[in-house]
């Protein structure tokens, strides 16, 4: 048997072999603040001696267990995310039944990932009545809230489930290590127990690793856990894969993909404010109004700009009359023929949207998808999508994921006005820690229906939100009307990071959050509540003697009332507006 390719014969002197389990078997982290114990069909986790988590596995008849007591350290980069440049360090465990089927368990220190290699699972979570927790209803798109809770209601949850067990202790739980065959799962909640529960048949006969990240909000928030586990990159030459920040025409302007005047004013946006990419969105197949999508890609590469296209996956749950162009992706051969041509018209990406349940058929979709676009060099973002779980490290040309509630909810009801500020607070401690997630954030003026955040807060957003393609949601005017000093911020916005800290915060209160490119820090806050909140930054993270070389603070309370800019400020508390925000950068 092998653990991530160590054999453990070559490694038999580092083994402990526990014969058979008529007593529990303790398992540490490599800092030794999280213990893992398996006992008969238990697994249980603990936190600095507490009990955090206990995890029941079903009818488990164990024969042996070991475990590699050395420390392993897989280190890999990514072309975008948290940081660039990942280290795993964990230590293995297996169990045995005599039946064959083995427990694989890896314990590191912000976490545990645990599988079956074969056979039936029957896993579930013990959250206990009174335990606070961030769940979101299960919805195919996962377009939905975290509401905090203290009580299990009967239902189905879709991943991550953010979970407080006292004392500054969290755990947030998801899945990861998701191949072709494999039913992505979901959690149902039948009292205490939130059982995984698969969307349908899992057809590979290796499980998908299952997840709980463990720690402070802090371990939480910079967490690599998710693509830790995930397999290795299948793309040998990377150079021609760049993340970068977008325009986008959608949420102002729903249709005008259809026009080319429009969709022209968004590729001379992107030019103006430095963004390498603009995204041309559904309906492109029907332009008119003096050109082509041909014209419209001439016209971007005179421009200096890539230009990437939106697609119906072809399994449009939204019903007949659903947006075009459609099924030209659905099949192996049309995938060809269309990425062929997209490659010879010179567009750098696509965007895929409306799939259908996660099931095994749609997981070998989604991995076709990005197997034939990284074979013709280009960019890939999903919507009316699954979670991240791990792809981008595989596939690095997946920039980003939408399946979150984001600004383009703005258009379709009068929900995020009031919910916006909180729920994006909660967000950097839910569905952003799992992997990228398309917001479409930083508007300033009103879709169809208003925003009552304030600037900053809205400034802060494509800092506060990982995505690999950033895509800003507003108008050009909106943008190029912007003070110097923050057009030269969003013109110069990394959308790839090197680091990344949370400096405060707490779900759906507030969140603050500082990245890093290259020898300069960003770092983005924001108050989720409706009153006026101090937050104290831990700046002692990033460097004890902190100098904020930028500070962008609201001038008002009220969203349109423009900017506070100081240079060279003392970096100390802030006192933000309701709904308000700050932007501050530190040069190292």
């Amino acid at each position: 048997m092998r653990i991530k390719g160590i054999s453990f014969v070559t490694l038999l002197g580092s083994l402990l072999l526990a014969g058979c389990f008529s007593r529990s078997v303790n398992f540490y982290s490599p800092d030794k603040n999280i213990c893992v114990t398996v006992n008969d069909s238990t697994m249980t986790v603990k936190y600095k001696k507490q009990v955090v988590q206990t995890v029941r596995l079903g009818d488990c008849y164990w024969a042996e267990s070991s475990h590699i007591r050395e420390t392993i350290t897989e280190r890999y980069t990514m072309l975008s995310g948290k940081r660039k440049k990942c280290s795993y360090v964990y230590r293995a465990m297996s169990c045995s039944e005599s039946s064959g089927r083995n427990l694989l368990i890896r314990v590191s220190n912000d976490g545990v990932a645990f599988r079956f290699d074969s056979g039936e699972e029957n896993i579930s979570y013990v959250i206990p009545d009174g335990t606070k927790r961030w769940l979101q209803r299960q919805k195919t798109d996962y377009e939905g809230f975290y509401p905090e809770s203290t009580s299990a209601t009967r239902g189905k949850y879709n991943y991550p489930a953010l979970i407080e067990y006292g004392d500054g202790v969290f755990g947030l739980i998801t899945e990861s290590g998701i191949n072709h065959g494999n039913s992505c799962s979901y959690l149902t909640c039948d009292g205490e127990n939130y059982t995984v529960t698969y969307t349908d048949s899992d057809e590979n006969d290796t499980h998908p690793w299952r997840i709980i990240i463990l720690g402070e909000l802090a371990d939480i928030v910079e967490s690599t856990l998710v693509t830790d586990v995930a397999p290795g990159c299948r793309i040998t030459d990377t150079s021609w894969i760049k993340p970068g920040v977008s325009s986008w025409i959608y949420w102002a302007y729903n249709h005008s993909s259809k026009d080319f005047q429009k969709v022209k004013e968004y590729i001379d946006l992107a030019q103006e404010m430095g963004w390498p990419y603009t995204l041309i969105d559904w309906e492109w197949d029907e332009m008119a109004n003096g050109g082509n999508i041909e014209d419209a890609l001439a016209y971007a590469r005179e421009k200096g700009v890539k230009a990437n296209l939106w697609y119906n996956s072809g399994t449009s749950w939204v019903g007949p009359g659903a947006p075009g162009p459609q099924d030209r992706l659905r099949t192996k051969e049309a995938r060809e023929r269309e990425m062929t041509r997209l490659e010879q018209m010179g567009a750098t990406g696509i965007k895929v949207d409306f799939f259908l349940p996660d099931g095994h058929e749609m997981v070998d979709y989604y991995l076709d998808i990005l197997e034939d676009a990284a074979r013709h060099h280009l960019l890939v973002d999903f919507h009316g999508c699954t979670i991240p779980r791990g792809w981008s490290r595989t596939w690095p040309n997946l920039m980003s994921m939408e399946s979150v509630y984001g600004a383009e909810w703005y258009n379709n009801n009068r929900r995020m006005t009031n919910a916006a500020a909180a729920h994006n607070a909660t967000l950097p401690f839910t569905r952003n820690v799992i992997g990228p997630m398309d917001y479409t954030p930083c508007t300033f003026t009103d879709s169809q229906n208003p925003h009552i955040t304030t600037d900053c807060h809205e400034l802060a957003l494509p800092i506060l939100f990982e995505s690999g393609l950033q895509h800003m949601a507003d108008r050009p005017e909106a943008y190029l009307g912007l003070p110097d000093a923050v057009r030269e911020l969003l013109s110069g916005l990394p959308s790839a990071w090197d680091d990344t800290r949370l400096l405060a915060g707490y779900p759906g209160e507030s969140a603050v959050i500082a990245r890093r490119s290259g020898d300069r820090w960003y770092i983005a806050g924001i108050n989720g509540t409706a009153e006026e909140l101090t937050i104290a930054p831990d700046y002692s993270r990033i460097g004890a003697s902190t100098v904020l070389k930028t500070l962008f603070t609201d001038k008002g309370s009220e969203p349109g009332k423009g900017f506070n800019i100081v240079h060279n400020a003392p970096a100390g508390q802030l006192t933000l507006p309701a709904r308000g925000g700050f932007v501050a950068i530190v040069a190292e």
